[in-house]
């Protein structure tokens, strides 16, 4: 029996189904993919029996509650994407929170994934050595410059005193940065790069340790050699 990879997933579904079926008939909470398994094999064959795509959204979503599954199983499951086979070819059938709320009442379990604050705020880079500068963008597209970039090597159309900025990068949130619109002055604080203060790449300016005052004098020269703005 030659089968193709889709065959080959229809029947490790419905494996993976028939044994969330059996521990639903014997009382036993499923987990997230014994969850999904179910769901999905009994779309997929509803489908086959020819029932409209429509329908098959509603079907979906009247499978399991939350007494049938695990603490946080729902949560997990905001939306499930099934493909159909279906008499006039294949389709995605997309079932939003196909599990849906229960008789019995809610776990205080921590749900996967959540996010638990603790009391009072964490000041980010408290202590470090800061900087603001007025920075304007001379080139004729936006720039935007991400949080842990090193700031004196950004883009060379970027007019700012690039000495000061010299191991320095943009204090913001981690994943965080600043977009200079073309022409546009804008003020940013600057706070001293943490860690070993080893910094290399970005414009292949600096590649040492910003306390050094060679490698801060080697980079303020190649910086002005290559003309970046404000070296």
């Amino acid at each position: 029996m030659n089968l193709t990879p889709t065959e080959s997933e229809r029947l490790i579904i419905f494996t993976a189904a028939e044994l969330a079926r059996r521990y639903r008939s014997q009382g036993i909470r499923l987990s997230h993919p014994e969850a999904v398994a179910l769901i999905t094999d009994e779309v997929m064959t509803a489908g086959r029996r020819g029932m409209g795509h429509a329908a098959l959204i509603d079907f979906g979503g009247s499978l399991l509650t939350t007494d049938d599954v695990e603490p946080g199983v729902a949560s997990m499951i905001p939306v499930l994407a099934i493909e159909v086979m279906m008499a006039e070819g294949t389709k995605l059938v997309v079932v939003f929170d196909p599990v849906k709320p229960g008789v019995q009442p809610q776990s205080e379990e921590p749900i996967p994934g959540e996010l638990l604050l603790g009391e009072g705020d964490i000041e980010l880079n408290a202590g470090r050595d800061n900087v603001t500068l007025q920075v304007v963008n001379t080139g004729d597209r936006a720039i935007q410059v991400r949080s842990h970039a090193h700031f004196f090597e950004t883009n060379r159309a970027l007019q700012f005193e690039r000495a000061a900025a010299f191991g320095m990068r943009l204090d913001v949130p981690s994943g965080a940065g600043v977009r200079f619109e073309p022409g546009v002055s804008t003020e940013v604080t600057l706070v001293k790069i943490g860690g070993t203060g080893d910094v290399h790449g970005f414009a292949d300016l600096t590649n040492g340790r910003i306390d050094s005052a060679d490698v801060r004098a080697l980079a303020l020269s190649a910086a002005k050699a290559a003309g970046y703005r404000g070296a």
